[in-house]
């Protein structure tokens, strides 16, 4: 993952994207870079890529603790927690103790289903638009390298 010094300075490929010698570094373009693709697409629906994600995944799991919700979207606490209250302020989201006083049980309201439901359009465009330009093949193999790349984070 070696990166030239000429690369940096402004003699890079295509679309001025350099390669970058850290494998964070260049994760986290790629998600600023996709970011941007979904919060330009979903502003219409009146969502952030990150709201729509916990929505969805939410629409998905059904009632889930959010300790496991983090897990699963590999949140930090403070993080999750501060975007958590944004969604229960719009009642998207109910949250209800567990067996366990410190357990959190988060579900998504009807409210939430249907503001799910409006931003799938703008979510669908966001996709097929990211799709299109990478094309069938790399799209598939990118989904299963994501998935592979985060389990090895977690384990390394």
């Amino acid at each position: 993952m070696a990166a030239k010094r000429d690369d940096i300075k402004g003699n890079a490929g295509a679309a001025g994207m350099p390669a970058l010698p850290c494998a964070c570094a260049s994760l986290r373009r790629a998600a600023r870079a996709v970011t941007q693709l979904y919060e330009q697409e979903m502003r219409s629906a009146g969502l952030g890529a990150t709201q729509f994600t916990l929505l969805q995944v939410l629409g998905q799991t059904g009632e889930i603790t959010q300790g496991r919700l983090g897990e699963v979207l590999s949140f930090d606490s403070t993080t999750l927690t501060r975007t958590l209250a944004n969604l229960r302020r719009e009642r998207w989201i109910a949250v209800r103790s567990g067996t366990d006083r410190r357990e959190r049980l988060i579900s998504l309201t009807a409210s939430g289903g249907r503001k799910l439901k409006s931003g799938l359009p703008q979510w669908e465009r966001a996709q097929e638009r990211l799709r299109k330009i990478l094309g069938d093949r790399r799209w598939d193999d990118l989904g299963e390298l994501l998935v592979r790349v985060a389990r090895s984070a977690k384990e390394a």
